[in-house]
């Protein structure tokens, strides 16, 4: 798998706390496919938004239980990245 960062982002994981991370010290969550690791991450990042990567942080965020009425369902669980850029360099997140 030689520089292959299709499908390694799925989606930015924006939530007030990445959202705050983001402005301050230019830490950027997204949601990373289950079998991707620091590296591809690091990649898929530098390639799709030209900017230099300084760090990688990867959590795999468990599932949860969820529930309606006496139904009980789980929220299925994913994989996180918490990607901090170099020199104060920005991503534009919608």
């Amino acid at each position: 798998m030689a520089n292959d960062t299709s499908g390694i982002l799925i989606r930015p994981h924006l939530t007030e706390k990445t959202m705050k991370s983001a402005g301050r010290r230019s830490e950027y969550a997204f949601v990373v496919a289950k079998t991707a690791n620091k590296r591809q991450v690091a990649a898929a990042v530098a390639e799709r938004f030209h900017v230099t990567v300084a760090d990688v942080r990867v959590l795999n965020m468990p599932r949860k239980e969820r529930r309606r009425g006496r139904t009980i369902g789980w929220k299925s669980g994913f994989k996180k990245a918490v990607v901090v850029l170099a020199n104060s360099q920005t991503i534009e997140m919608q």
